[in-house]
């Protein structure tokens, strides 16, 4: 028992820190929505990494990228506000990997726990994974932080500097992807935007510039992650969804007390 706890502890812990910094760019642009549409392609990736005998997580990992780069493209032609193609990419991914799950041979989906996640029940390969994408995840953003920053704040002087925006999407975007790959098992397909945003939300009526926003965030995903576990233990609530509620709590009490502030 207490080993399952461990591993557990660690692997959110692992995901709430590389999901800080990437929630807040999120948040910042707007992109919740851009999240779940590379989020649902996981399922996808699930569905093709098990027909074909390869790692799952290479092939959640490939598909995400995929559909980054597919969603990257299509925004930027226009032709439909961002939204309703973020809309469809969102919600077609996801009925594609379900359908897809039913019809393919050889496959056999655990809808729930690909849907909502099992904390509880990782390997320590698994979490090794975790780990490197984790570090892999932080050191893009470090190396990349003052673009990336700028591409949010001012990217109209980015571009007078020399920088290119479609260069900066495309880190960002293969980044999310990454970390849908990471926390899949963790948190499952529907709740990885939640994963990200709710924490950088909760911390942004609070923080005082864009780095003490991204600290804040990643306080609330560790303190999320460790009541979760803790509820989801002592009340046999599932873990992913346990961990969901305390960071919209989180968000609530800060939105609450930063208005009886002012």
């Amino acid at each position: 028992m207490s080993e399952l706890l461990l591993k557990a502890l660690i692997a959110g812990g692992v995901i709430a820190i590389a999901a800080a910094p990437l929630g807040c760019l999120v948040v910042w642009r707007r992109m919740a929505y851009f999240g779940d549409a590379t989020s649902h392609a996981g399922l996808l990736g699930i569905v093709l990494g098990t027909a074909l005998g390869i790692n799952l997580s290479l092939g959640v990992a490939l598909l995400a990228a995929l559909m980054a780069i597919a969603v990257t493209v299509a925004t930027r032609r226009g032709r439909y506000a961002v939204d309703t193609i973020l809309g469809v990419f969102a919600h077609s991914a996801l009925a594609i990997g379900l359908v897809a799950a039913a019809l393919v041979p050889g496959v056999r989906l655990d809808v729930e726990q690909t849907l909502i996640g099992d904390i509880l029940f990782l390997t320590w390969d698994e979490i090794i994974f975790m780990a490197v994408g984790g570090a892999v995840i932080l050191l893009v953003i470090l190396w990349r932080w003052r673009d990336l920053l700028n591409a949010t704040l001012h990217p109209d002087l980015m571009v007078a500097e020399g920088g290119k925006i479609i260069l900066d999407r495309l880190f960002l975007t293969l980044t999310l992807a990454l970390f849908v790959a990471l926390a899949m098992k963790l948190i499952g397909v529907l709740l990885i935007t939640a994963m990200l945003i709710l924490p950088a939300a909760a911390a942004r009526p609070v923080a005082r510039s864009p780095e003490a926003m991204v600290g804040l965030s990643m306080m609330i995903g560790l303190m999320s992650v460790v009541a979760g576990i803790w509820f989801s233990w002592t009340t046999d609530a599932p873990a992913g969804p346990s961990i969901v509620v305390i960071s919209a709590l989180c968000f609530v009490l800060s939105n609450l007390g930063s208005r009886l502030r002012a």
